[in-house]
């Protein structure tokens, strides 16, 4: 069984004498087969979290510890990451003008997994894939994100990580931008993820997002409350129906009190 776990983990962006501290000691833990829904409203760093995990360079790391299965994920490289089994879907896909996305997908799981596929069952499980996530054929020989929809965007992150079936897998807002139809074909395809893994090959889903309405399509087993940069509450689904009814007025309040304190 992998686990991702963060202790007390502490970052900040900007230069050295004028950074900025974003998250302020964040504990968390992901084990395989488990779904965890980060909710929060904007500026809350839900964001930042997913990519200080992911290696971003812009994030600084100021304290605590990220290990994934008693490894020091911090000590990595961004390759080193995804080797590793970390995956992350990000938020704003870039394009990659110049690299098809066929190319794209085969040269990453050849980096990750240390050996080219077998070019006649991955041809096979590309078009499956791309099926699924009802994606024009066509699409695999289109350079990466280029003229792409907001849900072709997201439909292809998706396909990538179904390609590369990572240990833990970091959604960060897949939701957003998404129409209801996308909206599914997308939380099907974690969906299938989840459900197909057992044990040591369950995937272990961080699932960031502002709204409610993808866990109606990917219902998480732990909901966490995120303002101004640390869990404010956990809970189970029921915390994201809370969520729905109420809002996060009251978590901001307290959070403006404590703040002012």
């Amino acid at each position: 069984m992998s686990v991702l776990e963060i202790r007390d983990l502490h970052v900040s962006v900007g230069e050295e004498n004028d950074a900025t501290e974003i998250l302020r000691g964040v504990d968390l833990s992901v084990r395989s087969g488990e779904t965890h829904a980060i909710m929060g409203p904007n500026g809350s760093g839900k964001s930042t979290l997913a990519y200080s995990i992911a290696g971003h360079p812009k994030y600084t790391i100021t304290g605590g510890s990220v290990t994934l299965d008693g490894e020091d994920v911090l000590a990595m490289s961004v390759d080193e990451r995804a080797r590793a089994g970390l995956f992350l879907a990000m938020q704003y896909p870039v394009e990659v003008p110049g690299v098809s996305v066929s190319n794209f997908l085969r040269t990453a799981a050849t980096a990750v997994k240390g050996e080219a596929p077998k070019l006649r069952t991955w041809v096979k499980d590309v078009k499956t894939e791309m099926a699924a996530l009802e994606m024009d054929p066509a699409f695999a020989e289109r350079n990466v994100n280029e003229g792409f929809s907001g849900g072709e965007k997201k439909r292809h992150e998706i396909l990538q990580m179904r390609l590369l079936k990572p240990r833990i897998a970091i959604l960060d807002e897949t939701d957003s931008g998404l129409d209801v139809d996308a909206l599914r074909t997308v939380s099907e395809g974690v969906n299938r993820t989840r459900e197909e893994g057992s044990g040591d090959d369950a995937v272990g889903v961080l699932l960031i997002t502002h709204y409610t309405r993808i866990l109606r399509y990917i219902r998480p087993d732990f909901v966490h409350v995120f303002v101004n940069g640390r869990i404010a509450e956990e809970g189970g689904p029921e915390l994201a129906e809370k969520l729905e009814n109420e809002g996060y007025a009251a978590y901001l309040k307290g959070s403006t009190e404590v703040a002012s304190a």
